[in-house]
């Protein structure tokens, strides 16, 4: 089930990221976040009245650190849009991605954030480097 959400997460981050920027085309870069981050608030609500499961009293009990994901949701819609504003959607996308898998491994190999620290070896660099080649292949007129 993990592959299965991670592909859904990553083909809806996909359209997201260019449905935002057409919209910010539109109305604004930050017009378009309030409204994307505004919409997000307001299904999490409703979501979260017919999911809920957690406790938010034990908010309290955690890193006040990872409190800031709010605002990172900020600065991810924010640079996704600019990224596929500036980029075509496949060039700006697998640059985000092989971002994202560059941190996600430096998160594991120093076991960062309460993560089980993973190796990050020579074969992890390999498919690092392959993921560039590619994103340089896309960008390339030939």
């Amino acid at each position: 089930m993990g592959f299965i959400f991670s592909i859904i997460a990553g083909a809806a981050m996909s359209i997201q990221g260019v449905m935002n920027t057409r919209l910010s085309d539109k109305i604004g870069l930050y017009e378009s976040n309030a409204f994307v981050q505004g919409t997000a608030f307001l299904f999490s609500v409703i979501a979260l009245l017919f999911l809920r499961k957690g406790d938010f009293s034990q908010i309290t009990q955690v890193n006040k650190f990872y409190l800031l994901g709010g605002l990172l949701g900020l600065v991810i819609t924010i640079t996704v849009m600019l990224g596929v504003g500036k980029l075509s959607p496949t060039v700006a996308i697998s640059t985000i991605l092989i971002s994202q898998l560059f941190v996600a491994a430096l998160i594991d190999a120093f076991g960062l954030m309460g993560s089980e620290k993973i190796a990050f070896g020579w074969n992890k660099y390999v498919g690092l480097a392959l993921l560039v080649g590619g994103m340089i292949l896309f960008k390339m007129k030939i």
